[in-house]
């Protein structure tokens, strides 16, 4: 059966740097807490800005509740471990956490994996024990969200017995139920970004992680049809633009040459957008869902700028 979007209760949000990830996952997170579902939102992408996307202060690996119902935190891998250590390993002084930080961090230099494992097991524990309805990851641009949701798998194969394979385990299952977890990939109607993304959907194949959705960020409206662009035409051919310059007291190509560039722009994206559709269609298994966001036409990123999104998403998910 189809799992709706935020049903689901861990979703990793991803994509190619600069296609608006984050306002993505923060537009996301508040819509969550909208359907009055109890959220948490991580920042894992340290290049992001999760705490501007709230015109929020900084964020801690302590989640703080930034509205009723919100809660932000940032990812330490650090902080993860002395979690995990207190957590599993019952160690309560802070004094001999450090020796043993020290000791885990030559492991984890030594065996890749390891760090990952710290940053997709915190959030998994999150879902696990029920502390949030959903858990929202800004995750690693699309160039690592692979490697860190293989990690679990990763460790299990490399360890046949132990507390930390007995970790990876009950990770697998919670990482692999299309139910509770999924990736949504994050992508914009220009080139590199949508070959980026079918390479990306095609490796999160080998990770045993759903794709949820594809959302396509600023996408641009059609401002102009056939009919208007034949005014234009005319207007430019007939001499007529001089006439109405002449009247205005003031150019008039320079709107004409901006309407003929809007139109062109969006018959670009368009074919970006044909290039991904056809891309996802061809793929093997169920097509996921792909949810539009418009160009926003605006230098904020701010909280406004989030709400528009959450408006759009919303809407493509209604």
């Amino acid at each position: 059966m189809a799992v709706g979007l935020l049903e689901r209760r861990l979703l990793f949000v991803t994509g190619k740097g600069g296609v608006g990830k984050t306002t993505v996952a923060a537009a996301l997170a508040l819509l969550a807490v909208k359907e009055g579902r109890r959220t948490l939102v991580c920042e894992v992408d340290a290049k992001g800005d999760l705490a501007g996307a709230y015109e929020a202060g900084p964020l801690a690996f302590e989640a703080r509740q930034l509205q009723p119902g919100l809660f932000a935190m940032a990812m330490d891998t650090e902080a993860s471990l002395r979690e995990y250590l207190a957590l599993h390993l019952k160690v309560a002084r802070l004094a001999r956490l450090g020796a043993m930080a020290r000791t885990f961090d030559f492991l984890a230099n030594a065996a890749p994996g390891i760090k990952e494992i710290l940053t997709v097991g915190k959030l998994a524990w999150e879902v696990r024990e029920g502390h949030y309805e959903v858990v929202i990851v800004d995750a690693a641009a699309s160039g690592h969200i692979v490697g860190q949701l293989r990690a679990p798998q990763a460790i299990n194969e490399l360890l046949s017995v132990g507390l930390v394979r007995e970790q990876t385990g009950w990770m697998l299952e919670l990482l692999g139920d299309a139910s509770v977890t999924g990736v949504v990939v994050v992508a914009a109607p220009e080139e590199m970004p949508v070959t980026e993304t079918l390479e990306l959907v095609e490796e999160l194949a080998t990770t045993g992680v759903d794709l949820a959705a594809v959302v396509v960020n600023r996408v641009l409206p059609e401002l102009f049809g056939r009919a208007e662009e034949e005014v234009f035409d005319r207007l430019a051919e007939t001499g007529a633009a001089t006439a109405l310059a002449t009247a205005l007291g003031r150019p008039v190509s320079p709107v004409l040459e901006a309407a003929r560039l809007a139109v062109r722009l969006r018959r670009i994206r368009a074919a970006h957008l044909v290039r991904l559709r056809q891309g996802l269609t061809e793929r093997a298994g169920p097509i996921p869902p792909i949810l539009y966001v418009p160009e926003l036409f605006s230098r904020s990123h701010g909280r406004r700028a989030t709400r528009q999104v959450v408006e759009a998403l919303a809407a493509e998910l209604s």
